[in-house]
C-alpha cells in the first residue's frame, strides 16, 4: 500500500483557467513537465533570445527582481517581533512562475525556495484553481512536511499575483517560528514519534482573502500555539513581504510589459540550468565520490516518557554518492541511508530537495541568479522507506535537519575532492558541522507566562577549514549561511535564562594542517522560573563526520548542566560563580558550584526538568580540519595556544609541536625540539599501520557476525534491508558470501 500523502483533484466542472491564455495551472504544469522530459530544457528554450538580443535589459529585469525580494525581506523582518527572525534572519522570500518553479529570491534561509516551490505545485495539482479557489488578494499558508517544507516550525504564505486576471507569479515567503503548538514545547521538539505530536500542521490552506486574514484562521491562531503574539507578528511579516514583491512586479510589468516579464522568467530559468551544468564541467572532476556521515540518539533512557518501540538508541546511517558525469550530469544517491524510526529526525523527499539546495547554494551557484533552473539539472535518489522518503507518512519530522545536515556534509566533502582535482582549491571545504547546541525549553517564563522558546544562537557554529585557510570562529549554518548569534539581551527578553558567560571555547575545531573555526559555549542560569523543560540536542556518542585530507573532525560536545546550586548563596555573599566551563579537565562549572552535576554524553534525547538558579551549559560546535596535522605551521600551533583556542596537551600529541610559554602567556616554538617530535610520530604510525587487504582480513569475522552494540547492528540490517545495491557493496567490500544477510 503506498502510504504517501495523495494530491486531490478536483470533480468539479473546469472553468475556464486563470492561466497563459486560459490554460488551467496543473495543464500548463503538466505541458511544462513533459517538455522538459522532451527537449532537456526549461519550457523548450534552445535561444536566450532576450538575453541575446538585449542582455542589458535582461540584467535590469533581473535586478530589479532580485532587489524587490531583497528589499522586501530587510522590510518585513523589522516586523516581526521574534528574535529569530529579527536578530538571526531565518526568513526569505521567493518569486515563482503561476505553475511554481522558482524565478528569484532574496538572501536568508534559501533552503526554502525549492520547498514552496514544492507547495505551489501541489495546489496546483490538487485542483486548488476551482476549490477552494485562487484569485487575487488571496493568502494561503503551508508547514506540512509532506507537501513542501522541511519541518513543522517552518512557517510558509503564499499570494498569487493577477495581471488582467491572469495569474502570472506567486510571491512567497517563510519564517522559523518560536513554538508550533507540539506536545513538547518550542519550535522544533525532540521526542516526537508521530506526525500528530508535531503540533499545528497547516496543508496548504487558503487563509485569507481580499488581502485580509479570515476571521476564523485568526481566532484559531490565539491558541494554537504557546507564543501567538510571535506567531501574529511574524505572519504579517510574511504576508507584507509578499505584498511588497507583489507591487514591485506589477510595477515591472507596467514597465516592461507583461510579454517581456514571462519571457524573463523562462530564460532567467534556463539560463541558471546551463549556468550550473557550465560551472559544474569546468570546476570539477567527473567521478564518483562517497561519503558516509552519523548521528546518534539516545532514547533509551527515557524508558516509561516514551513508548517502548521508541525508547531505544538509534545511530542514523547518512551516506551520500555524487556522480559527475562528463556531460555535466549531477546525479546523487542516497542508497543505504537509514530507515524511519519513532523519533523526530525523519526527512521527506522534499526537505532532502531543500538540503541540497541549500549545499549548492553555497558551492557551484554562489551567486544572485539562483533558481529551479539547478534543481532541474540535478537528480536525486532516495530509497523509499528510509529516512528521507518514509514509507511511513505519520512519521515525525520536528528535526529533519539533523539528518539533512550529515548528509549533506557529504556532498560538501564531495564536492571539497572535485573542486582540488580541477585546481579551484579556494572553493574547498571540508565539510559542515552539525548546528548545535540547540538550546530550547518551555515552562512558566520570567513574566509567569507558560510559554515556549528557541534559541538560535546556534547559527553560528564555527566553519570547517579550506585547503589554504583555518576555518571561521563562530560563523554561521550550514542552513543560514548570513547567520548570526543574536545578541543575548534579545534571547534574555524571551526566555527566563540569564547569560553568565559566552565565549569561544578551546579545541573545540577539527585539528589539521588547517584547522576548522572554533565553537564556542554559553554558561546560562535559569532566573524567574520555578519550572523549565531544557533540551540538550546533538550528538554526542559519534563523530557526525571527519574532516578531509587527513584532517580531523570537530571534537564532540557533552551535557554539563547543574541542578539545585548554592549559585543563590554565593550570590548573596559574593563568591565566585562560572562565567565558562572552558578546558573539561579543569571545569569551571566544577569548580564554582556546588550542586547535582549533570555531566555526561546524554544529548539528543527528551528534555530534563530545571528550575531557578539551576545552570544550563550549551556546548556550539567547532568546523572540521583539513590536511595531515603534522604539517601545519608550528607558528600557527603556537599562536592558537596564545589566544587560548587550542589546549596545550593536543600541542605535542597531536600537532607534534613542542612549545613554551613566555611570562606574558604567549607560546614559543622549540623548532629544533618539534622537528624531532613530528619524526616520532612519523615513526609511530608507520610502526601501528598496516596494509588495507590485512586489516580487512583481520576485521571480516566480526563483519560476518555482525558483533556489534545493538544500534550499530540494526543500523547495519536497516541498510542492507533498504538497499540491494549498499548490500551489495558492502558484500564485495568485506568478501563476504553473496548469500550472506545482515
Amino acid at each position: 500500500m503506498d502510504m504517501k500523502l495523495r494530491e486531490y483533484s478536483s470533480n468539479q466542472t473546469v472553468a475556464p483557467g486563470i492561466g497563459f491564455q486560459g490554460k488551467s495551472l496543473a495543464q500548463a504544469l503538466e505541458d511544462s513537465e513533459q517538455i522538459f522530459r522532451q527537449t532537456g530544457s526549461y519550457q523548450g528554450i534552445h535561444e536566450l533570445t532576450l538575453k541575446s538580443a538585449d542582455p542589458i535589459r535582461f540584467e535590469k529585469i533581473a535586478s530589479r527582481l532580485r532587489g524587490a525580494l531583497v528589499g522586501a525581506r530587510e522590510t518585513a523582518l523589522n516586523i516581526s517581533a521574534s528574535p529569530i527572525v529579527r536578530e538571526i534572519g531565518e526568513l526569505c522570500f521567493g518569486l515563482y512562475t503561476p505553475e511554481g518553479d522558482s524565478i528569484t529570491l532574496s538572501t536568508g534561509i534559501m533552503a526554502h525556495i525549492h520547498t514552496m516551490s514544492e507547495a505551489i505545485k501541489h495546489m496546483v495539482r490538487s485542483g486548488y484553481e476551482t476549490n477552494p479557489g485562487i484569485a487575487d488578494g488571496d493568502i494561503f499558508i503551508n508547514n506540512d512536511t509532506h507537501i513542501g517544507d522541511v519541518h513543522t516550525a517552518d512557517v510558509q504564505q503564499f499570494v498569487p499575483i493577477f495581471w488582467k486576471n491572469e495569474l502570472v507569479a506567486w510571491a512567497a515567503g517563510v519564517t522559523h517560528e518560536l513554538d508550533v503548538g507540539a506536545a513538547q514545547p518550542s519550535g522544533m521538539p525532540m521526542g516526537s514519534t508521530t506526525r500528530f505530536e508535531d503540533g499545528w500542521i497547516l496543508s496548504a490552506e487558503k487563509v485569507g482573502s481580499n488581502d485580509e486574514l479570515h476571521r476564523d484562521y485568526q481566532i484559531r491562531s490565539q491558541t494554537a500555539t504557546r507564543v501567538p503574539f510571535y506567531w501574529v507578528l511574524d505572519e504579517k511579516c510574511r504576508i507584507a513581504g509578499c505584498h511588497l514583491i507583489r507591487k514591485a512586479v506589477l510595477s515591472l510589468i507596467e514597465s516592461e510589459g507583461i510579454e517581456a516579464f514571462r519571457l524573463f522568467c523562462r530564460e532567467a530559468i534556463e539560463d541558471t540550468r546551463r549556468s550550473f551544468i557550465n560551472s559544474l564541467k569546468s570546476m570539477t572532476v567527473p567521478g564518483t565520490y562517497r561519503f558516509g556521515s552519523f548521528i546518534d540518539l539516545n532514547h533509551s533512557i527515557d524508558v516509561g516518557r516514551m513508548p517502548p518501540h521508541a525508547a531505544i538508541d538509534t545511530l542514523i546511517h547518512a551516506p551520500l554518492e555524487l556522480k559527475i558525469g562528463v556531460n555535466g550530469t549531477f546525479d546523487i544517491s542516497l542508497e543505504g541511508a537509514s530507515k524511519w524510526g519513532y523519533h523526530s529526525f525523519n526527512a521527506t523527499p522534499t526537505a532532502m530537495q531543500a538540503g541540497l539546495w541549500v549545499a549548492l547554494t553555497q558551492t557551484l551557484i554562489p551567486n544572485d541568479k539562483v533558481n529551479d533552473g539547478a534543481y532541474l539539472a540535478t537528480t536525486l535518489n532516495i530509497p523509499h522507506g528510509s529516512l528521507g522518503d518514509p514509507d511511513n507518512p505519520y512519521c515525525s519530522n520536528t528535526l529533519a535537519w539533523g539528518y539533512l545536515v550529515p548528509t549533506y556534509t557529504g556532498l560538501i566533502r564531495a564536492l571539497g575532492i572535485a573542486f582540488t582535482a580541477r585546481g579551484y582549491v579556494e572553493e574547498v571545504l571540508s565539510g559542515i558541522p552539525l548546528t548545535g547546541n540547540v538550546t530550547q525549553g518551555g515552562g512558566i517564563n520570567h513574566y509567569g507566562q507558560d510559554m515556549a522558546w528557541s534559541n538560535f544562537e546556534m547559527s553560528c557554529v564555527g566553519i570547517s577549514a579550506g585547503y589554504v585557510k583555518d576555518g571561521e570562529h563562530s560563523c554561521a549554518a550550514m542552513w543560514n549561511p548570513e547567520g548570526d548569534m543574536g545578541d543575548v539581551e534579545a534571547w534574555e527578553l524571551i526566555e527566563p535564562l540569564m547569560y553568565l558567560g559566552r565565549r569561544l571555547r578551546p579545541s573545540t575545531a577539527g585539528m589539521g594542517k588547517y584547522r576548522g573555526g572554533s565553537g564556542w559555549e554559553s554558561v546560562r542560569m535559569l532566573h524567574g522560573t520555578q519550572r523549565q523543560e531544557l533540551y540538550n540536542l546533538i550528538h554526542s556518542r559519534v563523530f557526525c563526520s571527519g574532516g578531509l585530507f587527513g584532517g580531523y573532525p570537530a571534537s564532540n560536545p557533552y551535557r554539563h548542566n547543574v541542578r539545585r546550586t548554592d549559585l543563590k548563596e554565593r550570590f548573596e555573599k559574593g563568591l565566585p560563580y562560572p562565567v565558562a566551563d572552558g578546558n573539561p579537565e579543569e571545569s569551571g562549572i566544577s569548580a564554582h558550584v556546588n550542586g547535582e552535576h549533570l555531566r555526561d554524553h546524554l544529548m539528543n534525547r527528551l528534555s530534563d526538568s530545571y528550575e531557578e538558579y539551576d545552570l544550563y551549559l550549551s556546548i556550539l560546535l567547532g568546523g572540521h580540519g583539513l590536511g595531515d596535522v603534522i604539517e601545519r605551521d608550528p607558528k600557527m600551533v603556537a599562536s592558537d595556544l596564545s589566544e587560548g583556542l587550542l589546549l596545550p596537551r593536543f600541542a605535542q600529541s597531536a600537532y607534534g609541536v613542542v612549545a613554551h610559554q613566555g611570562k606574558d602567556g604567549q607560546w614559543d616554538v622549540d623548532q629544533e625540539a618539534t622537528s624531532a617530535r613530528r619524526q616520532a610520530i612519523r615513526d609511530e604510525r608507520l610502526a601501528r599501520s598496516m596494509p588495507v587487504a590485512e586489516w580487512i582480513e583481520q576485521e571480516r569475522p566480526r563483519v560476518q557476525s555482525l558483533d556489534f552494540i545493538a544500534p550499530v547492528k540494526r543500523m547495519y540490517q536497516e541498510s542492507c534491508e533498504l538497499s540491494k545495491k549498499w548490500h551489495s557493496d558492502f558484500v564485495a567490500f568485506w568478501g563476504l558470501s553473496k548469500d550472506w544477510s545482515a
